[in-house]
């Protein structure tokens, strides 16, 4: 079946240990793009996730939150200003950043700017996030600087959480950049 070309995953990381047929085949879900594939204005959107009551307490154990907005049901219904249980900040951000993440073999994570969370996200809301390609800026010899914007948004189009993500992304041709790069 070589004759099919495939739609997603059109690169494979060639991992010596395991067989050589098996090594050259494209990595489902495993993009290849680079500096230059990433266009300034380039907007995308995830599909949706509603966040259920295991994803939030499974969270909020993994990363020991504790505080009684996110695990006291009593607290948060008796004394707390929503009237109900939060989902944690974290949690939000993680999963509404996770919903537009690539598994892009050329970029890496440099850090996220102006994270706030805008509104409180409950239990059994539905988040969806939409990623902003903003700017991009030449960096080093073989990695330029990509600004995202991501909006979280929940249920139908309630913006939740706003931040801005840099990657740094491997260039296609880094011969392009030489005396472009500010390092």
């Amino acid at each position: 079946m070589d004759e099919f070309m495939p739609t997603v995953g059109v690169s494979s990381t060639h991992p010596a240990d395991m067989p050589d047929d098996h090594a050259a085949l494209p990595v489902w879900n495993a993009e290849n793009w680079f500096y230059e594939d990433l266009p300034v204005g380039q907007r995308i959107r995830s599909l949706r996730r509603t966040i259920g009551e295991s994803d939030s307490h499974l969270f909020n154990t993994l990363v020991v939150d504790i505080h009684p907005y996110v695990q006291d049901q009593m607290f948060a219904e008796r004394e707390g200003i929503f009237g109900r249980r939060l989902v944690a900040g974290a949690f939000v951000f993680s999963a509404g950043l996770g919903l537009v993440a690539t598994n892009c073999v050329n970029a890496f994570s440099y850090g996220y700017d102006k994270l706030r969370f805008i509104k409180p996200v409950f239990i059994g809301d539905t988040i969806y996030t939409i990623r902003t390609n903003m700017e991009k800026v030449p960096r080093y010899k073989d990695l330029g600087l990509i600004r995202a914007s991501y909006q979280v948004f929940k249920n139908e189009g309630e913006l939740v959480l706003y931040c801005e993500h840099l990657q740094t992304v491997k260039y296609q041709n880094p011969a392009d950049f030489v005396g472009k790069t500010e390092r």
